[in-house]
């Protein structure tokens, strides 16, 4: 069985996706681009026809694609979409790709805290030699010499733990499910969420990399922020509201922790308003924050990657195969 389908890359986040899959898919399919708002003439009759979607978002007050038989994210996260919108027969997947890409803007994140070079240079092209070997207050930290605490166990997580561990950190986790085997040589101890605060209590850095589900949203809130040491940082590269809003904002206003570095958001730019602030909270009048647009997974490298489990499932599915990444939750 080979069956022929009509895909439908729905707004500008699919979209990244859709150049060269001819040349991934098995067979020769109907491919359309359809806008985020499906205002554009047909868009909307395209979107209710389509065999597949790719896309990141459905819900109730969106025109309901009642053939679909793979509604795929092109992203690990599948908050936007209200599983009771899709149809019975449909199935929901995701993508990955992006553990590389993630883990290696944590480690820069983490490592420009200690190793001072953009400063260093500012200052030497001035004539000051303040980071200068021997002088007094020249001396920095070491990143092996800190503690790196994960909390959730996925693709991101043992990624960045086998980063870590190049760097000689020693990494904790916490984890709703025991962890496998393939955690004893990256993990050095690991905690149940029913611990959260002593794990919060053990770290150096936190780095929470959990999705967003209604079991994760304000998992790590007030009481979670106060156990922190004072040295401590966050950094959140799995979904904003994982983190109490309000928490994090108080805390870091009342300088309790060192800092936050913060990737994943409160609030996000949508096809009505194209630029809006990231939170509800001023985070940027804050000078122990840095503050990026959600960009730590997005590189040519990752593209690459969902492109080819986009195309994978639907070659699958194309020929009656089980499909990879299937969400049943």
């Amino acid at each position: 069985m080979n069956d022929v389908f009509k895909i439908v890359f729905h707004g500008e986040n699919s979209a990244n996706f859709r150049t060269g899959i001819e040349g991934l898919l098995h067979h020769t399919h109907e491919i359309v681009c359809v806008s985020q708002g499906l205002q554009e003439p047909g868009e909307q009759a395209h979107f209710e026809s389509a065999d597949v979607v790719v896309g990141v978002a459905l819900n109730s007050s969106m025109p309901q694609p009642r053939k679909m038989r793979l509604l795929q994210a092109p992203a690990a996260g599948t908050d936007g979409i209200q599983r009771e919108c899709l149809p019975p027969h449909s199935q929901l997947a995701n993508c990955f790709g992006h553990e590389n890409a993630i883990a290696e803007y944590v480690m820069t994140a983490l490592l420009v805290r200690h190793v001072p070079l953009v400063e260093a240079d500012q200052g030497l092209r001035q004539g000051h030699w303040k980071f200068f070997a021997g002088r007094p207050g020249a001396l920095r930290s070491e990143l092996g010499s800190q503690t790196l605490g994960i909390l959730g166990f996925g693709h991101i997580a043992k990624t960045l733990a086998q980063r870590a561990k190049a760097f000689d950190m020693r990494v904790v986790v916490a984890n709703r499910s025991p962890l496998g085997l393939e955690a004893t040589s990256v993990v050095d101890q690991s905690f149940k969420l029913s611990d959260l605060n002593a794990f919060m209590a053990s770290c150096d850095v936190v780095v929470v990399t959990l999705p967003l589900t209604e079991n994760t949203k304000g998992l790590v809130g007030q009481a979670a922020l106060s156990a922190m040491k004072p040295s401590a940082i966050i950094v959140n590269v799995g979904r904003g509201p994982v983190i109490d809003e309000t928490a994090l904002f108080q805390t870091l206003q009342r300088q309790q922790i060192a800092g936050a570095i913060i990737d994943t958001w409160y609030q996000y730019p949508s096809a009505e308003t194209a630029q809006c602030a990231p939170s509800q909270f001023n985070f940027a009048s804050l000078q122990n924050v840095v503050m990026t647009p959600h960009m730590s997974g997005w590189t040519e490298g990752t593209v690459r990657r969902r492109q080819q489990t986009i195309a994978n499932n639907i070659n699958r599915l194309s020929q009656g195969l089980p499909l990879q990444n299937v969400i049943t939750e």
